[in-house]
């Protein structure tokens, strides 16, 4: 026979009653005590924010993973005779190569079919499994598909050759010089060949075709409405003042004479020796409205073989983009000189450049 249930509003509910009442307050104080709160439901240790390098490798995991972008570098002629040319020229019978960032691994079949007795093509993305596909399909011999990153590879014995497209739009933002330089010091013969080693970039005042222009908001005027009190509201993310483009029509000329703000050689350059400020003058030779700057480069394997990224050149290769770097609203005369000083905070990581001009007296 089962027990008789306490006596409703008896002694025995008000004991549960008081028992719970108590339970909340302990609960109360946990919950709004930081040093019990932390005792009891300890806070989760903080992810580590990714390096630099590590945010490179995901992105490219992915994003060279994608047909299209594969796609865009094949179909770019002025490139894929560019580096046809340089292996002709400079890969021997008989060399050792490593082709990095191979993709579907292009510049690999060209060293093999040049000759190349070993050819070690890198890559840490999934296009890997479909050069290797692709090497089957066209009877590519001595390849050996490696997926890796270039810092983690180990080799027998080293190599005559490192063969890479490692440029970025802005030449260094693919982290070129820190995995070749890597590589060269690691796994290159003494007096091996990086191809392409030489390297411009350049930085030069340009003027954006009028029907393309789009000012600062602080400088618009709009049937009236003054915009001029956003001057104040001036954003602070870096990527604004950069204006991705490929669009040849965009550009409508140069304000001065293009000359290399630096150049670097991929033999011998070390990633100390690259400098943190670049100053330089320019002396207008064209009047105009002074819109930013053109970020562009040039890659040299011999005096007559080069390959361009200058959107005024119609020779350009097109799987490149370029840069503006954006400036407030200025207008230049011919004859006036500027002197510019462009500050580097991490070469690979182009939200850390910083640019600024003066215009000297006359």
């Amino acid at each position: 026979m089962p027990s008789p249930s306490p006596r409703v509003g008896g002694p025995w509910n008000d004991f549960i009653h008081r028992l719970r009442c108590l339970r909340g307050k302990l609960v109360a104080r946990i919950l709004f005590s930081e040093r019990l709160n932390t005792w009891v439901y300890p806070t989760p240790e903080p992810a580590a924010e990714p390096t630099t390098d590590e945010r490179y490798r995901d992105f490219n995991r992915s994003y060279f993973a994608q047909f299209y972008e594969q796609e865009k570098m094949l179909a770019d002629q002025p490139r894929m005779d560019f580096y046809h040319a340089a292996i002709a020229r400079h890969i021997q019978p008989g060399a050792r190569v490593i082709d990095l960032g191979t993709g579907t691994g292009i510049l690999a079949a060209f060293a093999s079919r040049r000759g190349a007795a070993q050819v070690y093509a890198i890559d840490h993305s999934v296009v890997l499994e479909h050069a290797k596909t692709l090497a089957a399909h066209n009877r590519i011999e001595n390849v050996e598909f490696i997926s890796t990153h270039s810092k983690d590879l180990k080799l027998d014995a080293p190599v005559d050759v490192i063969l890479h497209e490692q440029m970025g739009d802005y030449l260094f933002d693919e982290d070129m010089v820190a995995n070749i330089t890597d590589l060269r010091d690691r796994l290159l013969k003494p007096g091996g060949l990086i191809l392409p080693a030489r390297f411009e970039l350049f930085c030069e005042p340009v003027k954006i075709r009028d029907s393309r222009f789009v000012p600062h908001i602080w400088d618009m005027n709009v049937h009236g409405i003054d915009y001029s009190c956003m001057d104040r509201e001036r954003p602070q993310d870096p990527h604004y003042y950069h204006i991705p483009a490929a669009d040849l029509d965009y550009v409508d000329y140069l304000l001065s004479q293009p000359s290399p703000v630096l150049t670097i050689d991929l033999q011998t350059l070390q990633p100390a020796d690259l400098p943190k400020e670049l100053r330089f003058t320019r002396t207008i030779t064209r009047s105009g409205r002074f819109d930013g700057y053109v970020v562009y480069f040039r890659a040299m394997v011999d005096d007559d073989l080069s390959l361009n990224s200058s959107p005024l050149d119609p020779g350009r290769a097109t799987n490149w983009g370029y840069r503006i770097l954006r400036t407030d609203r200025d207008f230049l005369t011919e004859g006036d000189v500027i002197d510019i000083t462009l500050t580097i905070g991490n070469w690979p990581e182009v939200t850390s450049w910083r640019w600024k001009h003066v215009k000297a007296a006359r």
